[in-house]
């Protein structure tokens, strides 16, 4: 058998495998998976450096598989280039509990860089990787990081707007080391992609500042490919569009170029006649011949000499290996919380402020942190300074400028966390985490730790009115699993908000205040990272317990002081962080919340879930309005006299001594 036969042969099985994964499942999208067989086939064994027994190289290529409905073709790949995949893996494709989930997931499959499957998301997610590689490279040297970032993108990520966003500021930033090719099959579960998709997507990617190389009809063609693939390795001042005219479902008799095809699982029937038209048995199923095996599982073991030899560069390199550590554990140096910033009691100051002055105080004692804004950068406690900008003349610089793009911010902040090396930061307004909400929601699904500053987090932002005041967005942010939301009640918790996100795992929300704020006494920075804590106490057992977050702890406190003058035990509780607090045992919760006591939130948002820690609460269930913040939060009951009020008709409620 010929070089050539052999690989036609290896090809062909990855499509057998495409087909057989799908059909055996009863699930899954097979037609993009056949399309892409040779194109995946010269990747992995002409063009990436990896090491498929090392998984988590730091300088491995990385492959993004955008499309993440055509997750059969990538799984198919880390079985044969011998990931640890098993064919029994292959088999359990869409069951529970398996390693092959229906789209791909980081931390889940070994292999897999990043969970992808909502359109779009992956592609910005590459740019965050070859922009966190980018960064690591000239801060400690070409000798330890050194790789390119491979992108697979369909018709689909390029019609969602997030493309938009993050392509953008990859040709702003010249990001050279990034290769995408856009599987250009016209395709779409619709129909032709015809319907409703006309753009000039190569005139638009230049226009981004991309260099396009049209590929055109080389789908089958493997020299073609890899030229091609190669090709987009040499301008390093730019990213690289491949455009690769595809046919989805190649070689089936009945269903090439038929939308049917991209989501519905061939039946048994065409699958066979699909065999036979390749060569292969047409009655069995995860067909891999021992030549195949060997063909692939060489490829997988090539990239070993290229490990050992990073590995010795490594050892002898003379660099900052104390810094190094710290940022691809996205962490800091020892004794890094000492740089922290402490605030005197009784000053008065935005916990956006504080926390700015975090994120700066931070940077030598976190040598990944790196971030910015978009377009707010100073509005968020995300400017930096004498740390550089990052462009294409200063790759080192670690301030970025994001841009009115908080989805891609959001997306990109997402790749170069799980590309490691860097801990991400990004700001915006807490209303525009809508904006930004699908990448905020992957970066919990993916575990990737990365700091969203969300500021002018209440009606307190004032006279820009309700297209700008959150009120429902704190609380859709505590719904979604693994993000740790933690808004601070002063410069203090804000402080110590951040030893959690910079300690802990996964992505950390702040909410953060436009607004000055007193700094409080008896804030603690050990009750932050247990999410709740007694701030003020006067008995053991209290009349009635106050529980604030953010901006109305120090309302809940002077309340505190009303109705203690009046005779009532309160204990004053502050919550910044509800997931937090959720985590801890039961006895912690009662301790702070003791079973029994008339309880009153004060949060300056929806009210919806405060039944869960509170009898009642003090909320907005309706949009802001314009007016200066004090007054609009005045004017929706946010004063300690209106949550006296509120306490007392709570007692009164329950029955309590409301004569006190």
């Amino acid at each position: 058998m010929t070089d050539h036969e052999l690989e036609t042969r290896a090809i062909n099985v990855i499509r057998g495998l495409s087909m057989d994964m799908p059909l055996h499942a009863d699930s899954g999208h097979q037609g993009t998976a056949m399309a892409l067989a040779p194109l995946a086939h010269v990747l992995w064994t002409r063009v990436m450096k990896y090491d498929a027994a090392s998984p988590q190289w730091v300088d491995r290529d990385r492959f993004v598989l955008s499309c993440g409905h055509a997750s059969v073709l990538q799984y198919s790949m880390l079985h044969l280039t011998g990931y640890g995949l098993s064919l029994d893996d292959l088999k359990g494709f869409r069951q529970w509990a398996s390693a092959t989930p229906g789209h791909p997931e980081v931390h889940h499959t070994a292999g897999v860089e990043v969970t992808t499957g909502p359109l779009g998301q992956g592609l910005a997610n590459a740019v965050g990787m070859a922009l966190a590689e980018r960064w690591l490279r000239a801060t400690y040297g070409p000798e330890v990081v050194d790789h390119h970032t491979w992108v697979i993108a369909s018709d689909g990520d390029l019609q969602e707007g997030i493309s938009h966003e993050a392509a953008s500021l990859a040709g702003h930033l010249g990001l050279g080391r990034l290769v995408a090719v856009y599987d250009d099959n016209h395709i779409s579960i619709d129909g032709r992609t015809e319907l409703s998709f006309s753009d000039d997507s190569p005139a638009r990617f230049r226009a981004y500042g991309w260099e396009v190389i049209e590929l055109g009809e080389v789908a089958n063609d493997l020299d073609a490919l890899e030229a091609g693939l190669l090709a987009g390795k040499v301008d390093e001042t730019r990213p690289t569009l491949l455009v690769l005219r595809s046919h989805v479902a190649y070689p089936s008799p009945t269903f090439t170029d038929d939308p049917k095809a991209h989501g519905n699982p061939l039946d048994a029937e065409e699958v066979a006649r699909t065999k036979e038209v390749m060569g292969l048995p047409a009655d069995e199923m995860f067909h891999i011949p021992d030549e195949v095996l060997e063909l692939y599982r060489e490829a997988g073991t090539r990239g070993q000499a290229a490990h050992a030899e990073w590995q010795q560069r490594f050892d002898d390199w003379d660099g900052d290996k104390t810094a190094w550590a710290a940022a691809q554990a996205a962490t800091g140096i020892d004794e890094w919380a000492a740089a922290l910033p402490t605030y005197e009691v009784g000053t008065k100051i935005a916990t956006r402020v504080a926390s700015g002055e975090c994120f700066g105080a931070l940077l030598d004692a976190v040598p990944g942190l790196i971030g910015g804004g978009a377009d707010l950068s100073g509005n968020t406690g995300t400017a930096i300074t004498d740390v550089g900008v990052q462009s294409r003349d200063d790759p080192g610089g670690r301030q970025i400028y994001f841009g009115v793009r908080e989805h891609g911010m959001a997306a990109v902040m997402n790749g170069m966390g799980v590309h490691g090396g860097t801990l991400p930061v990004g700001g915006t307004f807490l209303q525009f985490s809508d904006y930004c909400r699908p990448a905020v929601r992957l970066a919990a699904v993916s575990e990737a730790k990365v700091v969203f500053s969300f500021t002018h987090d209440s009606v307190g932002l004032g006279q820009d009115g309700p297209t700008h005041q959150p009120v429902e967005h704190l609380m859709a942010l505590r719904t979604i699993p693994g993000l740790r939301v933690i808004r601070p009640a002063d410069a203090n918790e804000t402080a110590a908000a951040w030893a959690v996100a910079v300690a802990g795992t996964g992505p950390t929300a702040l909410a953060l205040s436009r607004q000055g704020l007193p700094v409080l006494a008896g804030t603690d920075p050990d009750g932050v990272f247990r999410g709740a804590y007694v701030l003020s106490d006067d008995v053991e057992d209290p009349d009635l317990v106050l529980i604030g977050t953010g901006s109305e702890v120090w309302v809940c406190a002077e309340a505190a002081e009303l109705l203690r003058a009046d005779g009532l035990s309160v204990r004053v509780v502050s919550m910044p962080s509800w997931d937090l607090f959720a985590a801890e045992d039961f006895d912690y919760q009662d301790f702070v919340l003791p079973a029994g006591i008339p309880t009153l939130a004060v949060e300056a948002g929806v009210s919806l879930g405060w039944d869960r820690w509170a009898d009642a609460s003090v909320s907005i269930d309706r949009f802001g309005v314009s007016a200066p913040g004090d007054e609009v939060l005045a004017r929706f009951g946010f004063t300690p006299e209106n949550v006296v009020e509120r306490g007392r008709e709570l007692l009164a409620d329950l029955d309590g001594p409301a004569d006190a």
